[in-house]
């Protein structure tokens, strides 16, 4: 329950159940704005007899509203409990108890629990304790105000380290007797009451003053002479202006709360009152501190936490780097802790600066992820700056090693600049570990682009190399001869060494150590000759394919590259023996790899003699009479197996296989030959040719002594040799007896029928005058040059078919 004004305004604090109003003492606090006053505030509270003008007294001298009796209603129980007023126009803040009255009938028994509890809390709570007393009860045994300070004294021994209170006895209804003269009288009343009251051993023979600065004042009937008692309280108001000021009204205040923790103080005190527990003020001080400073850092940390600056800086570091992100953060945490010290400066320093430590904490591990987060944008920015700049450098023909640590050094100088702004000057934050880790990025790039760059470097060579060497090689292997070698090795050697003059050249600016330099070279000669092995071996493979090329070549045309024309003069054994020579000579070449060293003498002799020798002497009737086979063997002589790509076995194997496969085209040339030659050979044999005369003697002398059968067989002739050219009967007989045979009798009936249309034809075409039949010579003439003609043309045709069909089953049988 509340009352209040415009001016002023009270509260309930502890009801007559002793229930403490938190809500009430919250909302109070409020409304009078008692948290800003630090510890500039003072708390009055007073105390005494019901019904002795308690709230009359503070209404007239602070101008509070508190409810006082009715005088016309009879004397009761008015104050119930505590109640909190803030005095009007006083300063500092002063704040005042009114304590339910002593000695009331209302509570009846229960009247010395309730009014111990009430004056422990007030003198834990007040730094000014206004008793209030009659005038009449000085110096009385039984005075109406002996049971209260008794209660006052008793309680103030279950405060630890009390604070010293000051006691302000107010005497009211002032008689005649001056106040010199009941000063002494009270205050050896209180003396007494002190030294009867029982005390710990520590305090035994502790003075009063020790506790309580004891003032006396007194006041006039307020119903018989009210103006007097309003201007004596006006001048006793007057002290209570400044009055923790040093030298003042207040005490020592050493327990003093500050004000934005007197609710929660007040509350705790009651609790443990309540709980008839002893107060340890000073442990509660620091209690009232720690949870105090704690609602406050929780404000400030809530504060914060909303601040739409800080919401700010966390979303944009988010999406990248943040200007002055340092500098801007720090501000607000420094305001934050600026707040918290401002509010939490009156409490115990212990506590407000562990508070203060926990609250820094609090908010550096609340940005400490913002920050992370701009140092990974910072670092990630800088890490690809630095990228560009050191591709643009390379682009630009700069050394690889001076743009590697130029372009280091100025990113990592930026780096540091960029980090520097970030700095939160409350946090001690290393950031030596995103530090290195740029380092490290840093260095493996450039690691990475120099194995890229060599990398791309030796690739160029390789494939120019590669460019080089195999083209000219295979060439080389493809003539193969006795010079077939040393020409390779030459080669070899120059495309090295221009590969390598440009290997070097293109090291340059790389600050290349010679031993990583030598093993580049070194890897480039080994590739080099890689390659040339290599293509030997892939020709190796193909060594029986080319031998049968080279022998065909060979076989088939003469020394003009022209295709020969068996006619039965060449000499085909010199011809087969020149080609298999040479074909065993591109089987001894590629034998063996000799980059090193030439040892193609001793495989060519070793390769002549136990294949072209034995070839040569295969016809000798004693054939068990050999030497030792040279090529039993799976290695050559003084040839290493690693330089080995035909071993003499394999050798002796392909040469049995070639021969097998060539054989055929030998065999087929000298068909040819032979055939040519039988062919060419008309002439009867002798033998034949003497019968004739012998036997055709009578028909010869026939023909003497009639000249007129010389006409008619020259016809007959005339017309047989046109005939014979006609029907190209040398030609169709060329095939076989019986394929002849079938083929002239398809086509002789034609040729015949074609003869006689074409004289014919000439017949008709003569003049009138002529007669055919006239000039047998002429007709002659012409039948024996057509014949001839006719006959040219088809020997021409012969020779082609059959030169066509002697390759065509050459070929088939290569194939």
């Amino acid at each position: 329950m509340a009352a209040k004004s415009d001016e002023n305004c009270s509260v309930q604090l502890i009801d007559g159940d002793g229930g403490f109003n938190v809500d009430g003492i919250d909302s109070f606090i409020k409304d009078v704005k008692l948290g800003e006053c630090g510890l500039s505030y003072a708390v009055v509270s007073i105390m005494g007899p019901q019904s002795s003008g308690k709230s009359t007294l503070l209404n007239n001298l602070f101008g509070t509203n508190f409810r006082e009796m009715d005088a016309f209603k009879g004397r009761s129980q008015t104050t119930k409990g505590i109640w909190l007023a803030r005095c009007a126009g006083i300063e500092p803040c002063t704040l005042v108890m009114d304590l339910e009255g002593t000695d009331g009938r209302e509570r009846g028994e229960d009247d010395t629990a309730f009014e111990k509890q009430s004056a422990l809390f007030a003198l834990a709570v007040s730094d000014i304790v206004l008793i209030n007393m009659w005038c009449h009860d000085i110096g009385r045994e039984q005075a109406a105000n002996k049971p209260l300070l008794k209660t006052v004294f008793q309680v103030m021994m279950r405060l630890f380290s009390p604070r010293k209170t000051t006691l302000m006895f107010v005497i009211r209804d002032k008689t005649r007797t001056p106040l010199e003269n009941l000063e002494p009288v009270l205050r050896e009343d209180v003396q007494k009451i002190w030294d009867s009251v029982p005390k710990p051993h520590a305090h035994k023979d502790t003075p009063l003053s020790e506790f309580f600065n004891v003032e006396v004042t007194a006041l006039s009937s307020y119903e018989e002479k009210e103006e007097q008692f309003k201007e004596q309280v006006a001048n006793l108001r007057q002290r209570f202006f400044h009055s923790i000021a040093p030298g003042g009204l207040a005490g020592d205040r050493r327990g003093v709360v500050p004000a934005s923790g007197f609710s929660f103080s007040a509350q705790q005190i009651w609790k443990v009152i309540k709980e008839n527990r002893d107060l340890d003020l000073p442990a509660h001080k620091v209690m009232v501190a720690t949870v105090r400073c704690e609602e406050i850092a929780n404000e400030k940390f809530t504060w914060f936490a909303s601040n739409q600056d800080w919401l700010s800086l966390e979303e944009e570091v988010q999406s990248g780097p943040v200007q002055g992100f340092g500098k801007k953060l720090s501000s607000i945490i420094d305001t934050c802790l600026s707040e918290y010290d401002a509010e939490a400066t009156f409490f115990d320093e212990g506590v407000r600066s562990a508070k203060r430590v926990q609250l820094e904490e609090k908010l550096l591990q609340l940005v400490q992820p913002a920050f992370q987060s701009l140092l990974g944008h910072i670092r990630s920015g800088t890490f690809d700056n630095f990228k560009e700049a050191f591709d643009k450098a390379l682009n630009e023909g700069e050394g690889f090693s001076s743009a590697a640590s130029n372009c280091s050094q100025t990113y990592m100088a930026i780096f540091d600049t960029e980090c520097a702004g970030a700095i939160i000057e409350q946090a001690n934050w290393d950031t030596s570990r995103i530090r290195d880790k740029l380092r490290r990025d840093i260095d493996a790039h450039v690691a990475t682009i120099r194995a890229d760059k060599l990398s791309e470097l030796s690739a160029h060579l390789e494939k120019k190399l590669k460019e080089a060497l195999s083209g000219p090689v295979e060439a080389l292997l493809d003539g193969a001869n006795n010079e077939t070698w040393p020409a390779i090795r030459k080669l070899l050697q120059r495309e090295t060494e221009s590969a390598i003059s440009e290997l070097s050249k293109g090291l340059v600016g790389y600050d290349m150590d010679e031993k990583t330099k030598e093993k580049m070279v070194t890897s480039l000669e080994n590739y080099a000759k890689g390659v040339v092995e290599s293509k030997t071996r892939e020709e190796a493979g193909r060594v029986l394919i080319r031998m049968k090329d080279r022998f065909s070549t060979l076989f088939s045309h003469d020394a003009d590259s022209m295709p020969r024309v068996w006619t039965g003069k060449e000499d085909i054994r010199a011809i087969t023996k020149t080609a298999r020579s040479a074909s065993l000579k591109l089987l001894s070449v590629m034998a063996a790899l000799r980059l090193d060293e030439d040892d193609s003498g001793e495989i060519d002799n070793t390769l002549s003699s136990a294949l072209l020798n034995v070839s040569n002497s295969s016809n000798t009737k004693d054939r068990s009479i050999v030497a030792t086979d040279p090529l039993a063997s799976s290695s050559w002589e003084k040839v290493s197996p690693t330089q080995t790509l035909i071993s003499p076995v394999q050798c002796k194997s392909i040469w049995r296989q070639f021969k097998v496969e060539t054989e055929y085209t030998v065999s087929q040339a000298i068909a040819a030959q032979e055939a040519s030659k039988r062919n060419n050979n008309w002439l009867p044999p002798p033998w034949a040719i003497a019968a004739m005369v012998i036997l055709g003697f009578n028909e010869f002398m026939t023909l003497l002594r009639n000249p007129l059968y010389l006409g008619v067989i020259f016809v007959l002739y005339l017309l047989a040799k046109a005939l014979w050219v006609q029907l190209d009967v040398s030609g169709q007989f060329s095939n076989g007896l019986l394929p002849g045979l079938l083929s002239l009798s398809s086509t002789f009936v034609p040729t015949v029928m074609n003869l006689l249309k074409k004289l014919a034809e000439e017949g008709q075409q003569r003049p009138t005058t002529s007669d055919p039949q006239s000039n047998p010579a002429i007709t002659s003439k012409r039948i024996r040059n057509s014949s001839s003609n006719d006959m040219t043309s088809t020997a021409s045709s012969a020779v082609t078919e059959t030169e066509a069909g002697a390759e065509y089953t050459s070929g088939s049988k290569e194939d």
